[in-house]
């Protein structure tokens, strides 16, 4: 989809279709956009006639397609609701961008406009509205079309144009839809490899991806197979893979944007491409939904899309631990103990706590980076479900700046998270009689000693845990994309810290 910026006014805009946001009508002084008033004088006062008589309620969300209007050159006019004046806040604005761009996404037309630069919030500028809207429109655009003999019809929009005024500089305007082009595109990779079904994306599928995305030495790419991660000692991850005939995968990509010098921060996702539980068996209902299971690597993979076409001065690595859990004869079994890549032994008591099987050994690996920040993402506990539902992922972290910067992001992204206790109080309940530890901690707390479980492994360099068992994809409607936001905002945000810093040097940062 192409997005550009036009300061043509948008009653005079050609377009097939101009989207005009609108508040719902007050007993105060109603606070409408400069741009609807200019629309509704264009019309003759039709839209205000709309709102007194209630024909349109305006409710945040709420669409009203209006054809053929004499007095704007738009063919078609699309009213988006945004609700209350008094009370209007980002999720409504989020909420109302995505609604009118989907409902925009299901007409037949190739151009549209958007009149959704006028400030709308006294804490956001124009430029993140841009922002927000290629992103919402991207995400809207996206369609799951693999698994059809015959596709559903695609979407025809191919072009957006944001209508702005003098008060908005359009290169900067542009730039700003470039990067929430780039954000959107980063979050579809993550839906479409999410819902791939599981016989199509194995960890030998994501390998592939990898090297696809490194093409042309964008990435660095290193691809450990079986042998190489039995030869390094990955213990943990090789027993996960054991029960399967498709064989594991230790993923490495690294983008390198900043100075050779520059510690680079690494994301960790777990890429277990289907789970069955393996010898611990999962019930059947809903099985299906565990080839969503890859979905912490999913968003790996989303965000060095999104890098790569961002291209921040920052150095990133990504690892994703890829293995299939299946029972056979050959797998790992309740009671076996397990030899790491630290070193540790576990003693698998339960093989459906696979995830944090491989992420360990993957966390291990990253050390050797000498990392600025380790993030691993991981749809790793029901547990994390009961506790936060779907709208929040769990966060842990060993570090209190690593955790507050990963909440920041997720509150500027609107891809929320919320910090859970790591406390040593809980690591008592990985005590195994036959191993260094145990991969369960038992029922209470489930998140929790998962994430005291990976702790044990990240002691080397700040670490965080983002547990997306809930978030990454909404049940049999597909894969959220989740959090490639929250992920890129954070690097974003580093490359920001990172610029700032060279800027001063050593002795005024001092």
């Amino acid at each position: 989809m192409q997005f550009n910026a036009s300061l043509t006014p948008a009653a005079t805009l050609s377009t097939q279709c101009l989207l005009l946001p609108v508040f719902k009508p007050g007993t105060g002084t109603p606070r409408q956009t400069a741009t609807f008033q200019k629309i509704d004088d264009a019309l003759g006062g039709l839209l205000g006639r709309l709102l007194d008589r209630g024909d349109f309620s305006a409710d945040p969300g709420a669409t009203l397609l209006l054809p053929e209007l004499a007095g704007i050159e738009a063919e078609r006019l699309l009213l988006v609701g945004l609700g209350d004046a008094e009370k209007f806040a980002e999720p409504a604005l989020r909420s109302a961008f995505a609604s009118a761009l989907e409902a925009a996404c299901k007409l037949k037309i190739e151009r549209l406009a958007a009149a959704f630069a006028d400030p709308l919030l006294d804490d956001r500028e124009p430029e993140w509205q841009a922002r927000i809207t290629a992103e919402s429109a991207l995400k809207a655009s996206y369609r799951f079309t693999a698994g059809k003999s015959e596709p559903p019809k695609p979407v025809t929009l191919a072009e957006l144009t944001l209508v702005i005024d003098a008060t908005l500089d359009q290169t900067r305007a542009e730039q700003s839809l470039a990067l929430g082009a780039a954000v959107g595109e980063g979050i579809n990779y993550a839906r479409e490899l999410g819902n791939l079904p599981g016989n199509v994306c194995t960890p030998r599928y994501l390998a592939e991806r990898a090297v696809e995305l490194g093409a042309n030495g964008a990435l660095d790419v290193t691809i450990h197979d079986e042998q190489a991660i039995e030869e390094m000692g990955a213990g943990a991850l090789l027993a996960v893979g054991k029960g399967s005939a498709e064989p594991p995968r230790l993923i490495v990509m690294e983008y390198r944007g900043g100075a050779a010098d520059q510690p680079p921060h690494v994301l960790v996702g777990k890429g277990i491409t289907f789970d069955t539980g393996g010898i611990s068996i999962k019930p059947a209902a809903d099985m299906d939904e565990m080839k969503f299971d890859m979905c912490g690597a999913a968003s790996v993979f989303g965000t060095m899309k999104t890098l790569l076409a961002v291209k921040p001065k920052l150095n990133v690595v990504a690892i994703v631990a890829s293995a299939e859990n299946m029972p056979d004869g050959r797998s790992v079994k309740p009671g076996d103990i397990v030899k790491t890549l630290k070193g540790l032994t576990v003693e698998v008591l339960n093989t459906d706590a696979e995830g944090r099987l491989v992420l360990c050994d993957a966390l291990t690996y990253a050390e050797r980076y000498q990392p600025a920040s380790v993030v691993d993402i991981a749809t790793l506990t029901g547990a994390c479900i009961i506790a936060l539902g779907d709208h929040a992922s769990g966060l842990f972290s060993n570090d209190d700046e690593l955790a507050e910067a990963l909440l920041e992001a997720a509150d500027e992204s609107w891809d929320r998270a919320w910090q859970l206790p790591i406390w040593d109080d809980y690591q008592k309940q990985l005590e195994s009689n036959f191993a260094d530890l145990g991969n369960i901690g038992g029922r209470k707390a489930g998140s929790i000693t998962a994430a005291c479980y990976l702790s044990r492994f990240a002691e080397a360099y700040p670490w965080a845990h983002l547990d997306v068992a809930g978030t990454a994809w909404n049940g049999k409607k597909g894969a959220s994309g989740r959090p490639v936001g929250l992920l890129t905002q954070y690097l974003f945000d580093r490359e920001a810290e990172a610029l700032e810093a060279d800027e001063l040097g050593p002795l005024e940062e001092v």
